[in-house]
């Protein structure tokens, strides 16, 4: 994609799951090279909730990030923050969004470690980022384990715009429960919202069912959108 990754200011993490953020292996490899041949780059800062490093783990097996806090801050600034953080005047990071609906984010997934103890894991460190833009707000998820609706309600809280422009990435339904799905569907039938691009967590079963209620649009890598 010709996109250099020697001027990157911030690598903003969705959430803790090793799917979110195995690309941190590769990538410290790469800087540890780069800086052995001496070529300049800079040392991005990674944005995340503070217990998006904890360790995690589903039926006994360890679904957390490869590298933990700790090796994290060897490599990389860090910036963890449960509060809203704006990283420039359009952008922000939601940190830790708000649960306000009866019919999201209901089942653990997994457990996760917590002040030395394990405790069920509702991903109190699943996060969002949202643009500002002048038509409306431009909604980015990863899978949204905090429920899509829970992030379309904080956005629009954060950023004090009720307009919704845009919501891409991860809706977080694949095989949701009833209650779920018709508390999303009557959402979105409640919730006009121009476009939307559901991608990673979304079945097709539920991005045609969504269709009747906003324009959706096919994505995958390399797609570049302006607003």
């Amino acid at each position: 994609m010709n996109e250099s990754l020697m001027d990157i200011n911030y690598i903003v993490i969705s959430h803790g799951h090793n799917d979110h953020t195995g690309g941190f292996i590769p990538l410290t490899k790469f800087y540890t090279e780069a800086k052995t041949e001496n070529i300049n780059y800079i040392r991005p800062t990674i944005i995340a909730h503070p217990d998006a490093f904890s360790y995690k783990e589903y039926n006994g097996d360890e679904i957390g990030s490869t590298l933990d806090s700790k090796k994290i801050n060897r490599y990389f600034n860090t910036k963890l923050t449960d509060t809203p953080l704006w990283l420039t005047k359009n952008l922000v990071f939601l940190g830790e969004i708000e649960r306000i609906n009866d019919f999201e984010n209901i089942d653990p997934v997994g457990q996760c470690e917590k002040s030395e103890k394990m405790i069920d894991d509702y991903l109190k460190d699943d996060s969002a980022l949202v643009y500002k833009s002048s038509k409306g707000l431009v909604i980015i998820t990863g899978c949204s384990h905090a429920g899509i609706c829970n992030i379309i309600e904080y956005a629009k809280k954060v950023c004090k715009d009720d307009r919704i422009l845009d919501v891409i990435g991860g809706f977080h339904l694949i095989n949701p429960s009833e209650l779920q799905s018709k508390g999303t569907l009557h959402y979105f039938t409640q919730n006009p919202i121009k476009n939307i691009h559901p991608c990673h967590c979304t079945s097709l079963e539920y991005k045609i069912k969504l269709s009747k209620f906003s324009n959706i649009i096919d994505i995958g890598v390399g797609l570049s959108l302006s607003y």
